[in-house]
């Protein structure tokens, strides 16, 4: 075939090209551009949405800065150090990838720096706990996220009144302090929190306030005043409050394993050993109303729970370290006066329950006696110290009036050493009571040779108990305190099965339980010692007064025992009120309620004139019990009438279908057993029961 020519070429190609009949060609690449004057009517969100909602934006990164006003300007030479300083400060809150410290024409920082964090998460926590940081006397920063900026700079210049918003009706927390009987509130928890109830504790019997299942995950607690129900989740606490148990906040942190409230319920204290793989701390403070991280910890070796232990107007907090005593004062949560009270060998410290007092101990270091120091904070004064010898362990125990502060202290003859292990011998045991409003805080010693099992101060007045003896012959001693005068025993109860003791909240009442396995239950009165009753609640491992002491309850726990897990409710004095067998029961908690607002001389005027208003009382209780009597004869009254409706209703429509019997039974009336005698066959059944042989002489 002969080849075309050329210009037969170049016609053919412009030909093709204007009827866009060109087949592509193998060699060369394809071209994807529209025509020309070509209209997309398809936008992009259509087409890719989903890849442009993922799109960086120009301030994407920024939420992760922040910025510090208010630090130090130094030079060069002090530069490394401030580093230094800023960067503990700030690590504790995330990673920290880059930080920047802008310098003047003299190579002095401008006293702001830039830090940067791995997440905005970090950043938030840094902005809430180091602004108003005090780092010293003259510099206190001031911390903001550099995102704060844009929103800054476009606040309008003429301000705008905010639409007004419609009322919203405030949740009564405090509801059930209005109760007019006073009846105190319970929760039981079954098989791990399905379901959760809510009790109040009526009489005759108690009436179900609320009931929801999976409230919880693993437990729930009470805050200490009563105001919040806090709920464990795998996701963090929730907690709820009203008359219908709203949830009022909420605090993420992820497998939380404990929690604690401050005595005043400004902040709550959550603890996940397994926090640090979601980025964030192990041990997180939170204002409670704002819902916000105050400041987070990471603890030194395995935690002793709790961790921190707070003063009674949550003003200082504090915790153990190595050889160093740490008080964090609030709102700052900062270290009190900027460092720690070195302290070598602490072993314990407690809060006065009244004053912003400590008392702590240390242990002995070689020709060092132990101490046992009280200190007032925040001056850090010692008020009273007392020098041990031959201590191998204490106990602090104060009393809920600050009054009066008790240290058991386990002493020893001689102690050797065996493999690395100390061991003591010929132990003996002795009381230190400090008398805190007497002048100079004397101090009174009691001295118990026996080993001490237990020991528990009355609520109201100045009055201890201590079990002591060996565990086969048990006894529980009695003593008072007076101003000015020794500790005196005042009743010695020998040969008890007890192991613990439970004061009634109002004083002179105690119930001396044994919790390991029989159960056995006696209830004193101390005020002359007299034994009101002995009884017993198999397997008790729980014994729970009510907040007012008119109350005792009594639970065997699913955990210890799978024995009739329940609860038991008596009076004080020990009489039962009524017995709950629940399936797997796991735990009871009264509501606390917050301290009386009555002044000392009132309580003493109310109890002066207690039976000018027991009348009353007794009256109410009288006819409570006579409504509850007419409820029960109402409701079987009832329920015979029910019966008896029921019964002539078929009576009735026995007697309609006899003629239709009789056809069916060839005019035998079967009705009754004598209707029909001749058909009745009557067989006589013998039964060989016993024989006996008696000999007679």
């Amino acid at each position: 075939m002969a080849k075309k020519k050329d210009a037969d070429k170049s016609a053919q190609n412009s030909d093709n090209i204007k009827n866009h009949k060109t087949e592509p060609n193998e060699d060369e690449e394809p071209s994807f551009d529209d025509p020309e004057g070509f209209a997309d009517k398809i936008s992009d969100e259509e087409l890719v949405g989903d890849i442009l909602c993922e799109k960086p934006e120009a301030i994407d990164g920024v939420d992760s800065i922040i910025v510090v006003d208010g630090v130090p300007q130094v030079g060069p030479e002090r530069l490394e150090k401030l580093q230094s300083v800023i960067a503990k400060i700030y690590s504790k809150f995330g990673n920290i990838i880059n930080e920047h410290y802008p310098l003047n024409e003299k190579d002095i920082t401008k006293g702001y720096i830039f830090i940067e964090f791995s997440n905005p998460q970090s950043a938030i926590d840094a902005v809430n706990a180091t602004n108003n940081y005090k780092i010293d006397k003259s510099h206190t920063f001031q911390v903001n996220l550099f995102s704060d900026f844009k929103k800054y700079e476009e606040i309008p210049d003429e301000w705008i009144p905010p639409d007004p918003q419609p009322y919203k009706e405030q949740r009564d927390l405090h509801y059930y302090l209005l109760e007019p009987d006073a009846y105190d509130q319970f929760s039981v928890i079954c098989s791990g929190g399905n379901p959760v109830q809510i009790w109040l504790n009526t009489v005759p019997q108690p009436t179900k306030v609320e009931e929801r299942a999976r409230w919880t995950e693993m437990f729930i607690q009470w805050s200490p005043l009563g105001t919040y129900l806090a709920t464990i989740h795998q996701k963090g606490v929730a907690l709820w409050g009203g008359p219908s148990f709203e949830q009022i906040m909420r605090f993420t942190h992820i497998e939380v394993q404990h929690i604690e409230f401050s005595p005043c319920e400004n902040y709550l204290v959550t603890y996940s050993s397994t926090a640090q793989n979601h980025d964030q701390g192990i041990l997180i403070i939170w204002d409670i109303r704002r819902g916000e991280i105050m400041r987070t910890f990471e603890p030194d070796g395995p935690p002793v729970w709790p961790i921190f232990k707070w003063s009674k107007d949550d003003k200082y907090f504090a915790k153990i370290g190595h050889d160093v005593l740490s008080i964090y004062e609030t709102p700052s949560f900062g270290l009190l006066e900027k460092k720690s009270v070195k302290l070598a060998g602490i072993r314990d410290f407690a809060w006065s329950p009244t004053d912003n007092i400590l008392a702590y101990w240390v242990s002995e270091s070689k020709d060092v006696p132990a101490r046992v120091v009280l200190m007032e904070v925040p001056s850090r004064n010692e008020v009273r110290a007392n020098n041990l010898f031959n201590v191998c362990d204490c106990k602090i125990h104060w009393q809920k009036s600050g009054d009066y502060l008790c240290v058991k202290v386990d002493r020893y003859t001689r102690c050797k050493k065996e493999k690395g292990e100390t061991k003591y011998i010929g132990m003996y045991y002795n009381f230190e009571i400090f008398h805190l409003r007497e002048k100079n805080v004397p101090v009174d010693s009691v001295e118990i040779k026996e080993a001490i099992h237990s020991f528990a101060w009355e609520p109201v007045g100045s009055t201890f108990a201590v079990i002591h003896g060996e565990t086969s012959n048990l006894s529980v001693s009695f003593y008072g305190l007076r101003p000015g005068h020794k500790p005196v025993l005042l009743k010695k109860l020998e040969k008890r099965t007890c192991n613990a003791l439970f004061w009634s909240p109002a004083g002179q009442f105690i119930v001396l339980a044994d919790l390991r396995g029989n159960g056995s239950l006696e209830f004193v009165d101390t005020a002359d010692f007299t034994v009101m009753n002995t009884t017993e609640h198999f397997r008790c491992s729980e014994v729970e007064w009510d907040p007012t002491g008119r109350y005792v309850i009594t639970a065997t726990s699913f955990w210890k025992s799978k024995e009739d897990p329940g609860y038991w409710i008596w009076t004080f004095q020990g009489r039962i009120l009524s017995r709950n067998n629940l399936q797997k029961f796991c735990l009871l908690q009264w509501r606390p309620r917050p301290p009386t607002l009555l002044s000392a001389e009132q309580q003493k005027e109310i109890k002066k004139n207690l039976k000018k208003y027991s009348a009353q009382f007794e009256s109410k209780d009288r006819m409570r019990m006579t409504r509850a009597s007419k409820e029960l004869v109402e409701k079987r009254a009832a329920a015979m009438k029910k019966f008896e409706e029921y019964r002539q209703s078929v009576i009735s429509v026995w007697q309609s279908q006899k003629q239709r019997r009789l056809q069916l039974r060839n005019n035998f009336d079967t009705d009754t057993l004598e209707s029909d005698s001749q058909n009745v066959d009557e067989e006589v059944v013998e039964f060989f029961i016993k024989e006996e042989i008696t000999v007679l002489e």
